[in-house]
């Protein structure tokens, strides 16, 4: 029978109503306030007190009867229902977890569609419409049973088991079952039997941890008891019967599992014949009460559409990689002023829909491009060592919406892209790498900013000593070399030291332009943090930039941070290209774009893009320059720009541990990082040590940027780049540099306490959690960024 056929209540013909309500109340009684005094209530009350006083006569107890009168069973008011809150991707309906105590979605009575709201009353409480929501034969009963000692009665109306329900009664004794009689009477006087049953059909367990009806639905056949929803996802009424007749017994019994498994279908020959008796009482008595004919009930099947138990529903979907976006969603909320000072729980047991920014195409393409050991990744990546982690995060342009987020396929495990304070304020994730010569897109950006124009010419020697900053001959680092070689040494235009990432060149450019306004511009684009080292630390220290002025911020980092040395966070990495991809707008990244509850708004995102001071010919320079980087460069035919870069193990200079390709389109903007899970250098499966951004990393940001535009639907003519004038083309480098505040060594230049090398690994387990990041160099290391 289809979920939205008419079905009738007990004593009434079939119409046409779509919502069949019971003889006496109308199906529309929704409201929540009380009921009004009735002759018949009054009479109730008599022949209550009359059964109470009987009972306790004969169970001994007559004192307690006055206290039992006025003791109350939290009403709907004052009970509040955990209730699992419910994450989506961007779409706003494809979940993607479930978070929670208790996995239950509220429905109001009048979204819950006929089939469950009749076949739970014929499998319950036939006499639910008519009886004053009590069952005094049952009262009875126990008593009687309880001074012959006979055996127990469990029998009760639903708004008694609502009333055990609500208040955590347990055992099956005649002192309980009085208890939650007049519990049960005072509910039926002041509720509606509509709300009854909707405070019931919310609260009951069926199994496998479903708490209501809706969450049944979902957990045992898949679909929804919503009568709003589409007809086809709707449940129908032999599914719904299934259901209710999994109330009477929903867990198996845990002392004899085998001899006594209950109705869940799935747990077994036994516990499916006893599901198939209880489903053919339900349908009889759904004959009986009139909601179906003979007829249809005679042509009716037992369903076979019982989805089997699946683990990991258990575990809400936090353990696949898109568990980290949960946990930063959590942390993002966090900080906003609806949920800042709430508990944990709060959030989780809310009832809350949060719809994040991810795109679920997009995130299957990261997942798919980024987890080395997916099939689906780049060939090159596949097959390597079992310490090789990657690192994906894309986001929108002008907007700041992660559209994809992989920081590692385990969603309770180290997360390699980011890192966020949890609900203790502790730190979690190991997102934080030394950026390389990926970080030069920032000093490019700054230059531009200062009207140094990417045509100018910087001597670009193999080496060369830079006293200001420490970097001599006679210096323990020595001086600063490039890592690359290009034609046009030792005189290239800034460009083509771009091109090919000349140390040297962006060295001298980073102290030209003054340490602090490099930081600025980094900040500006998106790097909210990087770590420092610091004197007596033996791990890096967490800088934040965000309100922080670059010329405070310079004091903790050296010259080097031109070059890439000081570890950025893959997701902010990711926005600075974002910034540039968006003409130098930049947006805060974001997980979250709405969170509502019950259809009320609770919390939406806020897009307030602010300009970083570059003008549309700055821009475009800034993109010319970095197309022309060949790593950059996409076989679809769309408008691409991009840097990759390495960083060295401790101070090698053949052993590389953090490789990196960022990148944009006019569209998505995306940053992947490549290195270990253990801090270590990183050997390709045939002992080579050569592994550079634009290979391996490369290789994953190529593919994803390809199959996310084909994914997303994306049209390439629509988000072409502008070209350059170069206006006044300067032909050599400003002699002087603009005025800046001095490099300062601070506290960065502090000799480490170990040798870089030597130093242990903050690298976690695939399990562990601890303070970000992993490893840097100290300031006195031999550069070696590299743009390969």
């Amino acid at each position: 029978m289809h979920p939205t056929e008419p079905i009738v209540e007990p004593g009434a013909r079939a119409t046409s109503q779509p919502e069949a309500g019971p003889p006496q109340p109308s199906p529309s009684a929704d409201a929540t306030g009380p009921r009004p005094p009735a002759a018949r209530k009054r009479s109730r009350r008599v022949r209550l007190l009359v059964v109470a006083a009987l009972v306790a006569m004969l169970a001994g107890v007559g004192s307690v009867v006055g206290a039992l009168y006025f003791e109350s069973v939290p009403t709907p008011e004052q009970l509040t229902l955990p209730e699992s809150t419910t994450v989506y991707y961007a779409d706003g309906t494809t979940p993607m977890a479930k978070l929670g105590t208790q996995n239950r979605t509220i429905l109001k009575y009048g979204e819950m569609n006929d089939a469950v709201r009749q076949s739970i009353v014929a499998a319950e409480d036939q006499t639910f419409w008519t009886n004053q929501g009590v069952d005094f034969g049952g009262i009875l009963r126990a008593a009687w049973n309880n001074v012959t000692g006979g055996q127990t009665q469990g029998a009760s109306t639903i708004t008694q088991q609502y009333a055990r329900l609500a208040a955590d009664l347990k055992g099956v004794t005649y002192s309980r079952k009085l208890r939650e009689a007049v519990m049960a009477w005072k509910l039926d006087d002041r509720y509606s039997k509509e709300q009854i049953l909707e405070f019931y059909l919310n609260t009951v367990p069926f199994g496998r941890g479903a708490y209501g009806i809706e969450a049944a639905a979902q957990t045992f056949f898949g679909k929804t008891a919503n009568r709003n929803a589409p007809p086809d996802t709707q449940i129908t009424v032999a599914e719904a019967m299934v259901l209710a007749s999994m109330v009477k017994q929903p867990e198996a019994d845990p002392s004899d599992p085998e001899g006594s498994p209950g109705y869940d279908p799935s747990r077994g020959a036994k516990a499916l014949e006893n599901s198939k008796d209880r489903w053919n009482y339900v349908r009889e008595n759904m004959v009986r009460l009139g909601y179906l004919t003979r007829a249809k009930a005679d042509a009716l099947a037992y369903p076979d559409t019982v989805r089997k138990p699946d683990p990991a529903a258990r575990q809400t979907g936090l353990d696949r990689p898109t568990g980290l976006v949960v946990g930063q969603v959590m942390a993002e909320l966090r900080q906003t002023d609806a949920f800042r000072g709430k508990p944990e729980d709060y959030v989780r047991n809310g009832g809350f829909k949060i719809v994040t920014t991810i795109d679920k195409r997009a995130q299957d393409v990261a997942e798919a491009t980024a987890d080395l050991k997916r099939p689906s990744a780049p060939q090159i990546v596949r097959g390597q060592p079992a310490n090789w982690q990657a690192s994906l995060v894309a986001v929108e342009p002008g907007t700041g919406r992660v559209l994809a987020y992989y920081g590692g396929s385990n969603g309770t495990g180290a997360d390699y892209a980011g890192w966020y304070l949890d609900a203790n304020g502790k730190p979690r994730g190991f997102g934080a790498h030394p950026p390389g010569s990926s970080f030069k897109v920032y000093d490019l950006a700054e230059a531009l900013h200062q009207n140094i124009s990417v045509k100018s010419h910087w001597d670009s020697p193999a080496s060369k000593e830079f006293p200001n900053s420490g970097r001599v001959n006679r210096s323990p680092a020595g001086p600063i070399r490039n890592a690359e070689h290009a034609k046009c040494q030792p005189d290239c235009t800034l460009w083509e030291a771009t091109v090919a990432s000349l140390n040297v060149t962006y060295f001298e450019l980073t102290e030209k332009l003054g340490t602090a306004n490099v930081i600025d511009m980094a900040s500006k684009a998106g790097i909210d943090a990087m770590w420092a080292n610091q004197s007596g630390q033996n791990e890096p220290v967490r800088v934040d930039l965000r309100g922080t002025p670059g010329t405070e911020a310079a004091q903790r980092f050296s010259t080097e941070v031109g070059i890439g040395q000081y570890p950025v966070t893959v997701l902010d990495h990711a926005n600075g290209m974002a910034t540039f991809a968006a003409a130098g707008k930049r947006a805060d990244a974001h997980f979250v774009r709405s969170v509502t509850k019950q259809g009320d708004q609770v919390y939406t995102e806020k897009l307030q893009p602010r300009d970083v001071g570059l003008n549309q010919e700055q821009i475009n320079e800034l993109n010319w320059t970095l197309r022309q980087v060949e790593a950059a460069k996409l076989p679809n035919g769309w408008d691409s720009a991009g840097k990759t870069g390495t960083w060295q193990r401790g101070n090698s200079l053949t052993e590389n541990a953090n490789t990196w390709m960022v990148g944009y389109t006019r569209a998505v903007a995306a940053a992947v990082w490549l290195g270990t899970t253990d801090g270590q250098a990183l050997v390709t499966k045939d002992g080579s040590h050569d592994v550079y951004g634009a290979t391996y990393p490369g290789a994953i940001w190529r593919q994803f940027m390809v199959d996310a535009a084909a994914a997303l639907q994306l049209d390439k003519n629509r988000f072409r780049f502008d070209q350059p004038t170069f206006p006044g083309d300067a032909t050599t480098a400003p002699s002087s540099p603009p005025p800046a505040t001095p490099t300062s060594a601070g506290p960065s230049s502090a000799a480490p306490t170990c040798r870089p090398q030597d130093c242990p690994s903050r690298r976690p387990s695939p399990t562990r959690t601890a303070t970000p990041p992993a490893t840097t160099s100290p300031p006195a290391a031999p550069a070696s960024a590299t743009g390969r």
